[in-house]
């Protein structure tokens, strides 16, 4: 797991990332030093992300609490043993406990975890979690940026991300993906990072997954 720091291939990628693209040099050099961050374990993580689906910011960190409160410990095992009453009545629907509880019990199935993954390609992941109900590809590619720390993820649905790329390589014109994708061949092997600064060009405080 990765709690707020940089890892170790950081430095590389923003050196070559400057000699590559001069709006990403600009943002390099604005920018401070900047950290990756995951608010908790693997489970958690991936918790928080289906909480979270489909309401605010403000309302998903509200029943977060809610359901943290009434786990003890938000964990595989926990989350089953709870009472499906308890977890509606903090703030759940019916079909995010049952996202819930496939998640647990695919946790439950890989006792290796993230060790599990790392031995794994990008692909692999998102393959394997996105077969989990209730996790889509974007959630799995924030878990590779955010938890694992993958250096080469770009997350082309995203609209943070594509409204950067908007203002400053369009114009403001709208980016298809097929053009976000070719633009983004000058940024490998370190689209994370490209991606990280393209966010912060929009919003500067970084945010934690």
């Amino acid at each position: 797991m990765l709690t707020g720091r940089r890892p170790r291939w950081w430095s590389d990628a923003c050196r070559e990332l400057t000699a590559q693209d001069p709006l990403l040099a600009g943002l390099i050099d604005r920018y401070p030093p900047l950290r990756l961050g995951s608010r908790g374990n693997a489970f958690q993580t991936l918790a928080r992300s289906i909480v979270g689906q489909q309401i605010s910011v403000k309302a998903a960190r509200s029943v977060w609490i809610r359901f943290s409160a009434a786990c003890g410990t938000v964990a595989p095992d926990v989350v089953l043993a709870t009472d499906i009453a308890v977890l509606r009545a903090c703030g759940l629907s019916g079909r995010k406990v049952e996202y819930l509880h496939a998640l647990a019990l695919h946790f439950q199935a890989r006792p290796d975890g993230v060790d599990g993954w790392a031995r794994l390609d990008d692909d692999a992941i998102v393959d394997e979690l996105t077969a989990v109900r209730g996790i889509g590809v974007w959630t799995v590619q924030m878990f590779l940026i955010f938890h694992l720390a993958r250096p080469d993820v770009l997350p082309l649905a995203d609209l943070g991300l594509r409204r950067a790329i908007e203002l400053g390589y369009g114009g403001g014109r709208q980016a298809q993906p097929a053009s976000v994708a070719q633009l983004s061949r000058r940024w490998q092997p370190w689209r994370t990072v490209a991606t990280w600064y393209l966010w912060r060009s929009l919003e500067p405080e970084p945010v934690l997954h």
